[in-house]
């Protein structure tokens, strides 16, 4: 399986110390150069944290440029070259959060999943027990936005509605 990421699914789960359900569910990931940048210039109370060598986090780069150009004429860098290289390696699985940057992808025929779906799989999978609890520290520690039709959604389909 092919999965490439784009920035805020890598940021999420690393301010939630769950970076290893990444590499257990996908044993690797591929990132454009503008993901990796993005990623390690965050602020973070570790800097030197995500500068540690990941080996199934593996920097790629573009086969098409012009594609990842014209898509950053409309979404942020690290979105449009993550898209542009799920297109170039025909990549299974796009992990990205931003909604702009999924109506593109899924438009060009890229299936997309988030950071939220990404703990759904984890749970679905046996990698975490409880659901409920990575979903508040995502709110709590990585300040991230859920509504609260997707939290009762995703603790539906988790079996913990």
């Amino acid at each position: 399986m092919i999965v490439v990421s784009d920035t805020s699914p890598l940021i999420a789960l690393h301010a939630i110390r769950r970076l290893d359900l990444l590499e257990a569910l996908y044993r690797e990931i591929l990132i454009p150069d503008a993901v990796s940048r993005e990623y390690l210039t965050q602020d973070t109370t570790d800097p030197g944290s995500r500068q540690r060598a990941r080996p199934w986090l593996l920097q790629r780069d573009l086969l098409n440029t012009q594609a990842a150009d014209i898509l950053k004429m409309q979404l942020g860098a690290g979105e449009a070259e993550a898209i542009a290289l799920s297109l170039g390696v025909r990549a299974n699985l796009l992990l990205m959060d931003e909604r702009r940057g999924r109506h593109t992808a899924e438009r060009l025929g890229i299936l997309c999943l988030g950071t939220v779906g990404v703990l759904l799989q984890a749970k679905q999978r046996g990698l975490i027990t409880v659901l409920r609890p990575e979903l508040e520290a995502l709110i709590s520690e990585a300040d991230f936005w859920l509504s609260d039709a997707l939290l009762r959604g995703a603790l539906a389909l988790a079996g913990e509605a």
